[in-house]
C-alpha cells in the first residue's frame, strides 16, 4: 500500500476560505478515487495561510482489473446505431458476441479493462481535479492573465508538491508542473526551495522551516500561548474560540503577544473595546481576576522575532488606540444627546416598503407591550413597560451603532443608563435583541417585538417559503416560543395576536405549531403528539399544551396507553366508515345503555360511561374534564386507562355491526363514547403508526 501528497502552494488564502477549501478538496479527491477504481485506507486534508495539503494513506499500488459485459443494438439495427455501439467499446464487429435473448437477437460485448497504475491514474484525473476547482472569489495572474482563459485560483499558485511513496506524479496543472519542491514559512524559513523527501516527512520537513501544518494545531498554540501571555501581566483572557480559530487561518506559525492600551478608554462601555479589538484587529481580550475588562490584550504575529515581539506589540498597540481613540469619540458624542432625540430620526428609517417606518413600528410596539402589562405582567408597571418599549430602538440612530451594528440594543441600554433610566428600561434596552432575556420588562418588550414583526409581515402577505425566509420570520417565532416555555410564560397566543392586530391569528398560532415542533424535537417530543393536543382547537398557552403533550407522550409508551389508542383507532375508523355510510354522526346514548339485552362484554364497557349530574352527564368524562381544569395531565391518562381492558374485551366479543339496526346503533354508541373520551385530552387519530 501507498501513500500520496498532494500540496497545493500559493499566496495567502483568506481565512475564511480554508475550511471550505479542504473540506472541497477531500470530496473532490473521493471523487477521483471513485471514478478511478481506487480507495483509500485514510484521507486527511489541511489548510494554512499559504498552502492546500492532502494526504492518502493505504493507496493501492494498481487499480483492480475489471470485466464487464454491455448489451448493444438488436442484430438487424441500423448501420449507424451498430457503429456507435462500436465506437463507445472501442471493439470491432467480429468481437461481439451475437446472442438471442427472448426478445431478439442482440450484440454483446465482452470488456475486459487491465488495471492501471495508481500513479499514471492520479497523474491523468489531478489536473481536472485542481482545475476545477470552486472559490467564492478567484483570481487570474501572469503574463496568461489577460486572456479570460488564462488560470484562476483564490490566490496566485506557485507550486504543485504531487508524490505516490517519494516518488513524483508528474502532470501539469494551471501552468505549473508538479515536482517535489514547496517553500517554508514567509519571513522564518529558509527561503529556498524545500524538497519534500517522503510523505512520511512531510509534516517534519515543514515544521523545521516553521510551518505548522494542522489548523487544530496553530489553534492549541494559540490557546496555550495566549493565556500565558495574559497571565504574564497578572490578566486572565477571554476565551473566544472563534477567534482562534480565526487567528489559526492567519498565521503558519503562531506566537501571542500581550500589549497594553490605556486605561482611560475603559470609560467607555467595554463591548465597544472588546468589539474594536476582536473586529478590526483579531485581538483577544484580558480581564482581571474579579472579571471585569482590562486594559491589555493579546495579538497573535505570525513570526519569532529577536526583540520577542517588542517592535510588533508597540505597533499593534498604536493601531489599537487609534481604533479605540475612534469608538470613544462616538460614544461621547451619542452620551451627550437624549435617548429620546435619536429616537425622533426612527420616523426616516424605513422597517418595511409595506409597514412603514421604525418609528411606527415603535407606536404598534409600544401600544401591544402597554397590553400585555396589562393582561400578563402584573408584577410590572405599564408606564415603565411602555418607556422601555419606546427606547428600545432609539439607539439604531447613534453614531457607535452605525459603527458598531453589533451592539444595537447594549448600547441604548448604556445611555438610558447614564440619563438616569430605571434599572428595568435599561435591562430591556442591553436584553432587547437577546435569545432569552430575563426579567419581566425586558421580556413583555422582547415579546412585543417579535409578535409585532410577525403579525405585520403576515398581514401584509409576507410569509416564509420553503427555505426562504428573509425576514428571519420562522427565528422570531422560535424566539417568542423560547421566552415562553423556557420561562414558563403562560400566555395565550391567539389574545395576544389579536392585540397585535392580527388580521387572521388561527393561521400564525398554526405557524407557531410548525415552529414548536421544530424546537421539541431536539427535546425528544413527538410532533404528531403537538398536532394531537392542537387539533382539538383552543388550546394556545404553550406552557399548558408541552404539559399535556409530555404526559400525553408519557402515556402512548405504556402497554396500557399502546393498546387503549389501538382500540380507539379501531373505534375511530369503523365509525368513520359508518358514519359516511349512514350520513349520520353517533353519539352515547345512555338511555339505550340501559337495555337488559346488553352481551356481558357491551356491559363491561358500558359501565365505564355511568351517568352523572355533572355537565357532560358521564362520570367518565366530568372526571377526565376535572383533571384536565386542575392541568393534572398524568392523572386524565391513568384515568382514561381505565377503559383498555373493557375497549379489548369489547373488540373480541362483539360484532358492532349486529342486523339487528338497534343494537348496531347502541354499539356504534358505545364506540362514540370511546372516541368522545379519548378526544377529551387529545385527538389521537393525529398520531403516526
Amino acid at each position: 500500500m501507498a501513500d500520496f501528497l498532494l500540496e497545493l502552494f500559493s499566496e495567502e488564502i483568506p481565512a475564511r476560505m480554508q475550511p471550505a477549501a479542504a473540506q472541497q478538496l477531500r470530496e473532490k479527491f473521493e471523487a477521483l478515487l471513485a471514478e478511478a477504481g481506487l480507495k483509500a485506507e485514510r484521507l486527511e486534508t489541511h489548510a494554512t495561510p499559504r498552502r492546500l495539503a492532502l494526504i492518502a494513506h493505504g493507496l493501492p499500488a494498481a487499480s483492480e482489473a475489471v470485466s464487464e459485459e454491455r448489451r448493444g443494438p438488436r442484430v438487424d439495427a441500423p448501420a449507424q446505431a451498430i457503429d456507435g455501439f462500436l465506437k463507445s467499446t472501442g471493439l470491432s464487429r467480429e468481437q461481439l458476441e451475437e446472442r438471442d435473448t427472448g426478445k431478439g437477437v442482440f450484440l454483446f460485448a465482452n470488456l475486459a479493462r487491465e488495471g492501471r497504475p495508481t500513479a499514471e491514474l492520479l497523474a491523468a484525473k489531478l489536473p481536472a481535479l485542481i482545475g476545477g476547482f470552486q472559490w467564492p472569489k478567484s483570481q487570474r495572474w501572469g503574463k496568461a492573465s489577460v486572456s479570460t482563459a488564462s488560470p484562476r485560483w483564490v490566490r496566485p499558485l506557485r507550486a504543485i508538491v504531487a508524490l505516490l511513496d517519494g516518488d513524483v506524479v508528474a502532470f501539469e496543472a494551471l501552468g505549473l508542473q508538479s515536482g517535489r519542491e514547496t517553500f517554508g514559512h514567509r519571513f522564518m524559513g529558509s527561503g529556498k526551495p524545500v524538497s519534500i523527501d517522503a510523505v512520511g516527512t512531510y509534516r517534519a520537513q515543514l515544521a523545521a522551516e516553521k510551518v505548522a501544518l494542522s489548523a487544530g494545531e496553530r489553534q492549541a498554540l494559540i490557546q496555550t500561548g495566549a493565556e500565558r501571555a495574559a497571565d504574564s501581566v497578572g490578566m486572565v483572557l477571554r476565551k473566544d474560540e472563534g477567534l482562534e480559530i480565526e487567528n489559526a487561518g492567519l498565521t503558519e506559525w503562531p506566537v501571542p503577544l500581550v500589549g497594553h492600551f490605556d486605561e482611560a478608554f475603559l470609560n467607555v462601555p467595554p463591548e465597544i473595546i472588546q468589539l474594536t479589538m476582536r473586529t478590526n484587529q483579531k485581538y483577544f481580550a484580558c480581564e482581571d481576576q474579579d472579571g471585569k475588562l482590562a486594559p491589555y490584550f493579546v495579538c497573535v504575529a505570525n513570526i519569532e522575532t529577536a526583540d520577542k515581539g517588542r517592535t510588533i506589540v508597540a505597533g499593534n498597540e498604536r493601531v489599537l488606540s487609534a481604533r479605540l481613540a475612534d469608538a470613544r469619540f462616538f460614544w461621547e458624542q451619542d452620551k451627550a444627546k437624549p435617548l429620546e432625540s435619536f429616537g425622533e430620526k426612527l420616523k426616516d428609517i424605513v422597517f418595511h416598503e409595506k409597514l412603514g417606518t421604525m418609528a411606527d413600528k415603535v407606536e404598534r410596539v409600544a401600544k401591544l407591550v402597554r397590553w400585555l402589562a396589562e393582561n400578563h405582567f402584573p408584577d410590572t408597571d405599564p408606564d415603565v413597560v411602555e418607556r422601555a418599549a419606546r427606547l428600545a430602538k432609539a439607539d439604531l440612530t447613534t453614531g457607535t451603532v452605525g459603527e458598531f451594528p453589533e451592539l444595537q440594543g447594549v448600547i441604548g441600554g448604556y445611555l438610558a443608563e447614564v440619563q438616569g433610566e430605571k434599572p428595568e428600561v435599561v435591562a430591556a434596552l442591553k436584553q432587547h435583541y437577546a435569545a432569552l432575556p430575563e426579567g419581566d420588562v425586558p421580556v413583555a418588550v422582547a415579546l412585543a417585538d417579535r409578535l409585532d414583526t410577525l403579525v405585520s409581515f403576515f398581514g401584509a402577505d409576507i410569509r416564509p417559503t420553503g427555505s426562504k425566509d428573509p425576514f428571519a420570520l420562522r427565528r422570531a417565532a422560535l424566539g417568542v416560543l423560547d421566552m415562553l416555555v423556557s420561562g414558563q410564560r403562560r400566555i395565550a397566543l391567539k389574545p395576544a395576536l389579536q392585540a397585535a392586530g392580527a388580521k387572521d391569528a388561527e393561521e400564525l398560532v398554526a405557524f407557531f405549531a410548525d415552529r414548536l415542533k421544530v424546537q421539541q424535537r431536539e427535546a425528544g417530543v413527538r410532533h404528531d403528539l403537538i398536532d394531537a393536543v392542537f387539533a382539538l382547537g383552543g388550546e394556545d398557552d404553550l406552557v399548558r399544551l408541552l404539559a399535556r403533550v409530555k404526559a400525553l407522550q408519557a402515556f402512548v409508551e405504556t402497554d396500557d396507553g399502546k393498546n387503549l389508542i389501538a382500540g380507539y383507532k379501531r373505534a375511530a375508523n369503523i365509525l368513520k366508515a359508518e358514519e359516511k355510510k349512514d350520513g349520520a354522526t353517533y353519539t352515547l346514548d345512555l338511555a339505550a345503555l340501559e337495555s337488559p339485552y346488553l352481551d356481558e362484554a357491551e356491559k363491561a364497557l358500558a359501565a365505564q360511561f355511568a351517568p352523572a349530574e355533572g355537565a357532560s352527564g358521564v362520570l367518565l368524562f366530568d372526571e377526565v374534564d376535572e383533571l384536565l381544569g386542575r392541568e393534572d395531565f398524568a392523572g386524565a391518562m391513568k384515568r382514561l386507562s381505565v377503559l383498555r381492558a373493557p375497549v379489548d374485551r369489547f373488540f373480541e366479543d362483539v360484532t358492532v355491526n349486529d342486523p339487528d339496526p338497534a343494537v348496531r346503533k347502541r354499539r356504534l354508541g358505545l364506540l362514540a363514547g370511546i372516541r368522545d373520551a379519548m378526544h377529551r385530552v387529545a385527538d389521537f387519530s393525529k398520531l403516526e403508526g
